[in-house]
């Protein structure tokens, strides 16, 4: 693909809110966690990582989003309540083909808005080591690694992000 067919798709990706249930979103949960299967050292189970029921990500103490490019679903994330002013970022994916043009960074900043205008001060998420890329994108966005978190079996890393304009964040100097 050239520079502009990039561009051109680039301005194409949408984030956009959907309910965890939607075909959309089923789709691109099910495409991810076989993804997961094939990374993970020893495959990847869905049933034991219950770190992330399907009722946290919805609203009023959630949000699932779908990311399309040209239309079609080629990404997801979900972002759930944890606490009065903690979140958690979980299920973030990029279709193969759709990797490379700043899809996951889209979900990320859209689930960080949605953190915000839920009201709170710092997201957190936990990420498996195989997944290199996800560390790079996650420390390219401010996260910075912070000890264990939770209890999720297929996590090596636990990140977390104050956001930075919310009433609640550190002043910085």
């Amino acid at each position: 693909m050239n520079k502009a067919g990039i561009h051109r798709s680039l301005s194409s990706v949408e984030v956009e809110l959907e309910p965890r249930d939607s075909a959309d979103a089923r789709a691109c949960l099910s495409a991810y966690f076989r993804e997961l299967s094939v990374r993970f050292e020893g495959g990847y189970d869905p049933d034991r990582d219950n770190t992330a029921p399907d009722g946290d990500m919805q609203p009023p103490n959630g949000a699932f989003v779908v990311a399309r490019l040209d239309g079609q679903a080629v990404g997801c994330g979900g972002l759930k309540r944890v606490g009065e002013t903690a979140g958690e970022i979980k299920r973030v994916w990029t279709a193969p083909h759709a990797r490379g043009l700043g899809v996951a960074r889209r979900i990320v900043r859209r689930l960080e808005a949605e953190a915000r205008r839920m009201g709170l001060a710092t997201v957190r998420l936990d990420t498996n080591k195989a997944l290199t890329e996800a560390h790079a994108l996650y420390r390219s966005e401010g996260y910075r690694e912070v000890a264990r978190f939770s209890d999720n079996p297929y996590a090596h890393h636990w990140f977390e992000k104050t956001l930075a304009d919310h009433p609640l964040a550190p002043l910085s100097n």
